[in-house]
Order: C-alpha cells, then structure tokens, then sequence
C-alpha cells in the first residue's frame, strides 16, 4: 500500500451514555444524545455514511470498572464507559439504515460460547451483506470473569491462549464446515444443501468441544473482517496471526513507524505480508472553522472531563487501584516509591511533563486530542500517512455533535486533499477496506 492512498476512517464509540472512552456524557455536545434511542444511532450511522467513513466501530467490555477505591461506585455514578448495551444488537439494528458503512463490535471470547457466537456473527453477516467486523478481545475485568462464572481472571498467555482456540472453532464452523457449492436451492429435487458438502469440524481443544457442523450456510465475508487491538508480545503475535486491522495509540510518528515494523516482521513469519493488516492509528480531535473556535471548544470541553472518571477507567484497565497512592503528587517526586507498583512507575517514567500529577497525567491520557481547523486537522493526518497508518481510528470526546461537525467541516477538505475516499468501493467490508 502506497501512502498516497486513502486513509480508511472508523468512527471510535461505544454502546453507552458517554461514547468513546473518555467522553463526558453531560457535556453539551453529547447530552442531547439518547444512546438507547434508535432514531439518534440511526441519525449517526448515516451522517458517517453521507460522509464515506469506512466503518463505525464500538468498543466494549462485559464487566464494569471497579479496581478504583475497590468499588464500582465511580464508574456507575460517573457512567465511565458503564452501563453499556451490547454492540452487536445495535450493529443489526442498524444494518436496514446503512448500506455501505461498515459496522464493527467488540466482542470478547469469555462472554460467548464460540459455536454459538459463529451463528450470531453470521447472521449479523447476511443481514447487512458482508459488513459486519469483529474486534477480538481479551477481558482483563475481574467483575467480567467472575460474572461468567470463573474465580479469577486467566493469566496473560492464558488468555491468548483462550482467544485463539476460541478464533480456530469460529474459523472452523464459517469457512471449513461448508463448500462452496454446498447450498444449491434446487426447487425441483427439494435439495436446499448437498449433505455431501456440509463437514463436522470435530473441534476436540482444551477449552471447547465442537464435534458438529455449522448452524448457518455460509454468509458473504464467511468470516467476518478480525480487528485487535493487542499491544504486548503476545498481543502482537496473535494479530499477526488473525488480525485484518489493528488499532494502534502511537505517541508520535516514530512510535507508530516502529510498530509497524515490528508487525511487519511478526507477519512474516506467520506466512503473511505487510499488505495483509491495516493499521489504524487512535486520534481524538476537535474541529472548528477557526482556530479561536476550536481552541475555546477545547477549553469547554476541559471543564467538563471528570478526573476521576478516568481514574477509575484506567484503574481497571492497569489492575492497580490508584486511589492509593498520591494522586495529586508530582511525577518527579516518586522516585523509587513507585517500585512495588511497576506498573504506575512506567507510567509515571513515559509522561512528558514530570510536573504532572498522576491524576493530570490519566486524565490527559485518556482525553488527548487534536484541536484544528479542518486544514490543520489535514496536514496533521497527512503526517500519520507519511508515517505508514492505513486509517484513522477517530475519538470525538465532545459528543455527537463533535463528531457531526467533524463530517461536515473536516471530511470536505479530508477528500479535497486525498486523504478520505470520496465514494464507496463495491463489494464487502473487507473489500471496501482492502480497496486499491
């Protein structure tokens, strides 16, 4: 892929009161934003549409975020990413109201079984022709495990291990059990499918037993389009393995030009090449047609962010409750204290501004973003271009209506410059997503 090929663009949300992860649900761009009304998903899906994004795309999770002060309190009363509906329900309402705009959910491996999880997805697959993605996830919430009936959460390489099994009875049931050819409808021989073409999986693994066949004839991606978002060693290697897109958080362009690198030999060696995965870089923005505009929509919207939101957000996602340390003490004054706490200290090592405190440095991790006019919102994308990102992964933590602005003052001069597909190729998600 050359970099003077489009950017692909997902629309980065979630299935609950606030959005993206980060996004303040009172604040005035979002709060006219009924999340369970399905007129407002709808009037979302197709303004990304009319302006060709190529996909919106739901993070989730199947617990709630309660490490912080070692109670769910924060996260039910500040609604941080919490109550969530489930992605893949709405992503089927809204497959009558979209016709092109791809529609990716989360979907973690404890909360399904897979046989029954491939005839969900498939389903999901015919109803809206082939533009179903699924984000493979790993749950690192101890409330998730324990709701699904496990005492504590797996280990990392466990957990890996867990999702792969989990990916081959899926891959299994969707693309092996039946031929191409197996379903031929002839009417005059009342032959729907040629038994003859239709195969066991036989799965005998050490999480699940699938002997039988798949439940759904094969639908028109047969798998849907595999999206990850793993950043350790092992994260990596298992999306060199199945991953179709992955969604990267570089810091800078050199961090973003080092991973693809690392992926590109990760690739490699699991038979793959560099054009097999999309990389689709996390950028939160904020667009305005001046730059007095925008940088007063970004102070508003700092006025609304709720510290301890993200406190609680990202306590879970470290494992480490970080209400007990000095949250309002400067990052240069932990030193060594930090070292029973590994985690937080490599925190603390990678924030910029040692004058931080760790409740200014998870606030402003979790809420970073770029403010601009439309023009600058383009050279600034040009730039992650030039450092090899296929796509844009777009946070918009003012609300819908941040991301509404975004479609109408940001996309025109997105396609003007190159950068944004100005139509839809045919064909599948993983068509239109692999395009030329």
């Amino acid at each position: 892929m050359t970099n003077q090929a489009n950017l692909r663009f997902c629309l980065f949300t979630a299935f609950c009161p606030g959005g993206p992860v980060g996004g303040p649900w009172y604040h005035p761009g979002a709060v006219g934003f009924d999340y369970l009304n399905l007129d407002h998903q709808t009037k979302l899906a197709q303004s990304l549409e009319r302006g060709c994004f190529d996909a919106i795309f739901w993070a989730d999770h199947s617990g709630v975020s309660d490490t912080y002060q070692g109670s769910y309190a924060t996260a039910v009363r500040e609604a941080a990413h919490f109550p969530l509906g489930d992605p893949a329900i709405l992503a089927a309402a809204l497959a009558g109201a979209t016709e092109n705009l791809g529609l990716v959910f989360t979907a973690n491996v404890i909360q399904d079984h897979p046989y029954a999880f491939a005839r969900r997805v498939a389903t999901l697959d015919h109803l809206t022709r082939g533009r179903v993605g699924w984000n493979i996830v790993t749950s690192f919430q101890k409330s998730a495990w324990q709701n699904m009936g496990f005492d504590a959460v797996e280990g990392h390489e466990e957990r890996y291990g867990r999702a792969q099994e989990f990916v081959d009875v899926v891959r299994k049931l969707l693309v092996e059990s039946w031929e191409d050819g197996a379903v031929v409808r002839d009417v005059d021989r009342r032959v729907y499918a040629d038994p003859a073409k239709v195969h066991p999986i036989a799965h005998d693994g050490p999480r699940f037993r699938v002997p039988g066949i798949g439940l759904t004839e094969p639908s028109p991606q047969r798998m849907p389009v595999a999206f990850q978002a793993g950043s350790s060693d092992t994260g990596r290697d298992f999306s060199a393995r199945n991953a179709e897109a992955v969604f990267i958080t570089a810091r800078n362009l050199h961090g973003a030009a080092t991973l693809i690198s690392d992926m590109t030999r990760r690739l490699e060696a699991h038979g793959r090449s560099r054009a097999d995965l999309l990389f689709l870089q996390y950028r939160s923005m904020i667009v305005a047609s001046t730059e007095e505009e925008a940088k007063r929509k970004d102070e508003e919207l700092d006025e609304y962010l709720s510290s301890e939101a993200a406190l609680a957000f990202s306590s879970s996602t470290a494992g480490v409750d970080m209400s007990q340390i000095d949250l309002d003490r400067p990052l240069g004054d932990f030193g060594s204290d930090t070292a029973q706490l590994g985690i937080l200290k490599a925190m603390a090592e990678s924030a910029e501004d040692k004058t931080w405190t760790f409740r200014d440095l998870v606030t402003r991790t979790t809420a970073s973003r770029f403010v601009g006019t439309p023009e600058q919102i383009a050279d600034e994308l040009e730039t992650w271009r030039g450092a090899g990102v296929d796509g844009i992964n777009l946070s918009c933590l003012d609300g819908v209506e941040g991301t509404y602005n975004f479609v109408e003052h940001a996309v025109p001069v997105l396609q003007q410059r190159g950068l944004m597909q100005k139509e839809y190729a045919s064909g599948t998600l993983r068509d239109k997503l692999f395009r030329p």
